[in-house]
């Protein structure tokens, strides 16, 4: 699947890293999907609220479904995510620019997820025009 059908697909995307900081990517990239109709769910581990929202501590702790699973954390960090994302379900796991874990996308892949590296959401969403608003 191509990466604006997986995220044409997303309605509710988990947001691993988000940052407290709206200057970084890993603030700006979600809040610009939450401005096209993306409900996001922040996953930070000591923030409570992000882009209004309440945080999460981790993947299993979010008490609804997630269809994609957006990572802003490095490298390294995510095998570990993409078993919590294949824990809670996922449809898709998503590395964003500048990821890139061989071991995540067997985790993601043998268990059926949908997987895009090294790729920014907001930029696919962008050129795809997708909105969900």
């Amino acid at each position: 699947m191509k990466p604006e059908e997986v995220l044409a697909g997303a309605r509710t995307i988990a947001v691993v890293g988000l940052s407290r900081d709206p200057a970084k990517a890993a603030h700006s990239v979600p809040a610009a999907l939450q401005a096209h109709g993306f409900r996001i769910i922040p996953v930070h581990p000591s923030a409570t609220e992000l882009l209004g929202e309440k945080v999460y501590r981790k993947l299993e702790d979010i008490p609804e479904p997630v269809d994609l699973v957006d990572v802003f954390r490095p490298s390294g960090e995510t095998p570990a995510v993409a078993r919590s994302a294949v824990a809670i379900g996922a449809k898709a796991l998503w590395l964003q620019q500048g990821i890139v874990s061989a071991e995540a996308r067997r985790i993601a892949v043998e268990a059926g997820l949908e997987y895009v590296e090294d790729r920014c959401t907001a930029v696919v969403r962008a050129i795809a025009g997708i909105s969900k608003s």
